[in-house]
């Protein structure tokens, strides 16, 4: 089955036919879906399904060997035409994608502030104003991180340096560093993996204030409980293709293929 046709005019983004080889290995099939502003997508799917590297794809961390790309209605990835794949023109738009891994990722010599400040700060270096503005620019970066500290619940965590810092706590930085860019959408492979149950709830709930800030988000997750509470649209994922999506009431409330029904008796 080629999976997805969920298609609007009012699309944030929009995932044409991508597909993805590692050598003879075909991992993704010819995904199609779309997101409008706001949409929480939920992905599930067993270890292997395609999840991570459909995330990968996203965010230019992997190129896709076919298909196409489009946010806000410009299209950043076309197969047929890899003329605009510069490296100078990817990392541009890398920008409209924040991406939180299953391992934090975090520098260990930077404080949290830091960490979150890092990007922001590199890229306000290419701006012409900048040496005339340097200080003003660099105060309002740093007020913007310990905003967004505070919203992930680490205002007081400012100076901490990741190894002082909890899993869960680690992992509310990251989601703050991604947010620093202001991306389009923003996703998430896997946020709990790494975490023990105890720890994850708090990154599970940062997450919720997202959705309820309505950031368009893209969930790859094996918290069943928590796709189905949160998001507004669900696909299952299976050797490379979309099986089943839609309303997560239905998606997780009423499987309609065997494949989809067995993989939630696993996990629930």
């Amino acid at each position: 089955m080629k999976g997805g046709v969920r298609k609007n005019d009012m699309a944030i983004l929009e995932v044409t036919d991508l597909h993805k080889h590692f050598g003879e290995t075909e991992v993704l099939k010819g995904i199609d879906f779309s997101l409008e502003r706001g949409d929480v997508l939920a992905m599930i799917g067993s270890s292997g399904s395609g999840k991570t590297t459909l995330l990968r794809c996203l965010n230019f961390l992997e190129t896709p060997d076919g298909g196409r790309i489009s946010v806000n209605g410009e299209t950043l990835f076309d197969a047929a035409d890899q003329s605009a794949q510069t490296e100078e023109a990817v990392r541009k738009k890398r920008l409209h994608f924040g991406l939180v891994f299953q391992n934090f990722n975090l520098f260990p010599q930077y404080t949290a502030l830091r960490n979150v400040t890092l990007a922001r700060e590199l890229l306000a270096k290419e701006s012409p104003d900048y040496r005339a503005n340097k200080a003003r620019i660099l105060a309002e970066i740093e007020e913007e991180a310990r905003a967004l500290l505070a919203q992930v619940g680490l205002s007081d965590k400012t100076d901490s340096y990741p190894h002082q810092l909890s899993g869960g706590q680690q992992q509310r930085v990251a989601i703050a560093r991604a947010l620093a860019l202001n991306p389009d959408i923003l996703c998430f492979d896997e946020p709990t993996s790494a975490l023990d149950p105890e720890i994850s709830g708090e990154v599970l709930a940062a997450i919720r204030r997202l959705a309820e800030r309505r950031i368009t988000m893209v969930i790859a997750t094996h918290e069943m409980g928590f796709a189905r509470e949160v998001s507004s649209y669900a696909i299952f994922l299976a050797d490379g293709l979309i099986h089943e999506e839609g309303d997560p009431e239905e998606v997780f409330g009423n499987p309609k293929t065997e494949r989809l029904q067995s993989f939630l008796r696993a996990v629930l």
